[in-house]
């Protein structure tokens, strides 16, 4: 698809969607429609819409993408050679030796630069470098241009370079705190797994159901059984929950059932989404176990529970 094709909106509900993760802005930063652009200059500590040259705009050294797909590249290019630049970059203003420093638009400068553009369109925007981070974020975030792990990673600077908890992260890239959670989690996956995500042998949501399993020799052995057995996500699930489950079981002799901790069991499942036990003794003591199969459903749990952030 072309750029200019890209900047098309199909309609209103699609727009929408699109534009639905924009966290704080990024699009009240990146004009719609005809735009005038004041005279090319070399360099300017102004902000506003402007045309500059293309020479003096660096990479943005906080972007979270760490690679291109050369055939989108090469798409864009060729569009450029025909259209022009069809949505302005966003750069910082100038440093003290004409350098703008780019914060949103990588792949619209690179495409550029490889078009053989003198001049290209720009945003100057004053931006903290955290700033910077959290727009890059946002930009691939929405145009999916980010694998999980490029978006995990570049979620753990927002954490622990400018000390924001997940919550706030999800609030600034326009994500749940769940999402946001989860993602992050695929850090902790062992290397083997986080290649198999990479190569795209897996799915980000196998590679979160694999997490269930406690030990990395466990997790390694089922991700082998994924791979060999090209089991969908919610197949995964289950291999995960019945890992470690013995087929040797001795079944357990069903208990008689009280109508009124059957009543409470059934409600409990209702409002939690999941399985729920009940006992008690003629004392009226006892205990209330719910299950949960991943930190997903834990964190759901929870919020229904307790209403607060749990990670």
């Amino acid at each position: 698809m072309t750029e200019s094709a890209k900047s098309q909106p199909t309609g209103r509900s699609s727009a929408k969607q699109r534009r639905g993760g924009l966290g704080r802005g990024l699009g009240s930063l990146i004009p719609t429609g005809p735009v005038e652009f004041e005279a090319p200059v070399e360099s300017t500590s102004e902000t506003g819409l402007l045309q500059i040259s293309i020479t003096s705009v660096r990479p943005n050294p906080w972007q979270p993408r760490l690679s291109m797909r050369q055939e989108q590249l090469d798409e864009l290019v060729a569009s450029i050679r025909v259209h022009g630049v069809m949505q302005p970059l966003v750069v910082s203003p100038a440093d003290d030796t004409g350098v703008h420093t780019l914060i949103a638009g990588e792949r619209r400068w690179r495409a550029s630069t490889i078009a053989g553009l003198e001049v290209v369109p720009v945003v100057v925007l004053e931006a903290t470098p955290q700033a910077m981070l959290e727009l890059a974020i946002v930009e691939n975030v929405v145009r999916a241009d980010l694998s999980p792990l490029e978006e995990a990673h570049a979620y753990r600077r927002l954490v622990e370079d400018f000390n924001l908890t997940q919550g706030e992260v999800a609030e600034r890239v326009g994500k749940s705190r769940v999402a946001v959670t989860n993602t992050l989690r695929l850090l902790n996956s062992p290397e083997q797994v986080q290649q198999a995500l990479v190569d795209g042998d897996i799915t980000e949501g196998h590679a979160r159901a694999l997490l269930g399993l406690t030990t990395i020799a466990d997790q390694l052995a089922a991700l082998d059984t994924v791979i060999a057995k090209s089991l969908n996500v919610r197949q995964t699930e289950l291999l995960v929950r019945n890992w470690y489950i013995t087929p040797k079981q001795t079944p357990v002799a069903p208990r008689e059932i009280d109508p009124e901790i059957a009543r409470i069991e059934s409600k409990l499942r209702s409002v939690l989404n999941t399985r729920v036990s009940l006992k008690r003794n003629a004392k009226s003591v006892g205990a209330i176990t719910i299950e949960f199969y991943s930190d997903e459903q834990l964190q759901a749990i929870y919020d229904k529970l307790v209403e607060e952030e749990l990670w």
